[in-house]
């Protein structure tokens, strides 16, 4: 079904590679109006010019998604360039890098934090002020984790931001349907998706052979995986799904 999200506008943080990038693709396919943003604005260019190239909309800009000043630039942009906004995918963050707690220091589980749980809450924050002075009610998809719903070892500071991400986002969707705004925000739980971010991990043999043995489905995830999941949320067909966990694991969470 084509213009599944027609004449939508979408900001997806760290759309230059992997899950972003492809949901992005996935987004403009379906009629959205792309504003791409990376902390590297090559990649965010890229995946803008594609989305160009195959005949959608889309511009790209640069962002550190923990920079609340940056995140005021982006959406006065929004608001002078594209007027309102539909859609945000809080996706932008950083991988698990398989460090144990004993050797977990402050400065990194702040780092950790910072990325994936600051940045989300500010794009949440933001995103939510920018639809409801649109008055077209949205959608916010936040990403978290398999591991934001069960523990891993070597992942103390990972597992504290991705189960942040996830309950954060239903005390967003309660206050949203609280205030009656028509804004939705729900989480998506990905498994072991073959991206850039996990590549290095899942290259060593011994690492990728458990992955897939702890996936039933019998293979790794893709980016497109996801973004199929971000198109459903992000739609008109998840009109009644709030504060809702979306896990996209290929089983992972079922054994």
């Amino acid at each position: 079904m084509a213009g599944r999200v027609e004449g939508k506008v979408a900001l997806v943080t760290g759309g230059g590679s992997g899950i972003g990038r492809a949901s992005s693709i996935a987004l403009a396919r379906e009629g959205a109006k792309l504003i791409v943003t990376d902390l590297n604005p090559d990649t965010a260019e890229a995946t803008a010019a594609a989305i160009r190239d195959a005949g959608g909309t889309a511009r790209a800009m640069a962002q550190d998604t923990t920079d609340e000043p940056r995140w005021l630039e982006v959406m006065a942009s929004i608001r002078e360039t594209e007027a309102y906004l539909d859609i945000v995918l809080n996706n932008a963050g950083v991988g698990n890098n398989s460090r144990m707690l004993k050797d977990t220091t402050l400065e990194h589980w702040r780092q950790v934090n910072a990325a994936n749980v600051e940045g989300v809450f500010l794009g949440t924050k933001y995103g939510i002020e920018a639809m409801e002075a649109g008055a077209r009610g949205g959608s916010i998809v936040n990403i978290s984790s398999v591991y934001g719903k069960v523990g891993a070892i070597g992942a103390a500071a990972y597992n504290a931001s991705k189960g942040a991400v996830c309950v954060f986002s239903k005390g967003a969707a309660l206050e949203c349907g609280k205030a009656g705004n028509g804004v939705r925000v729900n989480t998506i739980h990905p498994g072991f998706i073959e991206t850039g971010m996990t590549q290095e991990r899942l290259s060593d043999a011994a690492t990728r052979k458990w992955s897939l043995g702890r996936t039933p489905i019998g293979r790794l995830g893709q980016p497109e995986d996801i973004a199929n999941g971000v198109l459903y949320l992000a739609s008109d067909e998840s009109s009644f799904v709030t504060g809702a966990e979306l896990v996209i694991d290929g089983g992972f969470l079922a054994i």
